[in-house]
């Protein structure tokens, strides 16, 4: 009897983190971070996002500043942190303005973003907070990419790939 072909399975980990970007209204920077993070860092970056005092909504000039650059409003809401979420988290971006111990009671996977909240401005701004955070999200993915590619994955903690360009 011809026993059955076994397939190999091909179980490969995920190298990828699962980065919750934070502001307050999770309304402007806190969506750009994660569509920017979507397209740009997809390979190493789950990104999700959420607000300490969501707004509710996405204003037009975020959504409008994406699409002018190329990124995807697709799947943007402005919705509280849950602990789903929190937990699911591997790091937390926080760019409320609040520092990561006041914000959080539990901070250890918390690096704080200085990034200036461009709500109610003009698109100026908007334009100019949209590439702060896409250098910053260009510069967490590299960091996350080069831990990957020396398979560290102890070595992801906050203080490996802390953004020290506050």
């Amino acid at each position: 009897m011809k026993k059955p072909a076994v397939q190999p399975t091909s179980k490969k980990k995920s190298h990828k983190k699962k980065v919750l970007f934070v502001c307050l209204g999770n309304a402007c920077r806190s969506p750009m971070a994660e569509s920017i993070a979507r397209r740009d860092a997809a390979d190493v970056i789950d990104a999700c996002s959420a607000g300490l005092s969501p707004l509710g909504y996405v204003p037009v000039l975020t959504t409008q500043t994406l699409a002018a650059n190329g990124y995807s409003i697709e799947g943007l809401s402005s919705t509280p942190i849950t602990r789903a979420v929190w937990d699911a988290a591997d790091i937390v971006v926080n760019m409320s303005g609040i520092a990561k111990e006041r914000a959080f009671t539990d901070s250890g996977k918390v690096q704080d973003w200085d990034v200036q909240d461009p709500y109610g401005s003009d698109p100026v701004l908007y334009q100019t907070i949209y590439e702060d955070i896409r250098r910053r999200v260009a510069r967490l993915a590299k960091r996350l990419r080069g831990a990957t590619v020396k398979d560290a994955p102890a070595r992801l903690g906050c203080e490996v790939i802390e953004d020290h360009e506050k």
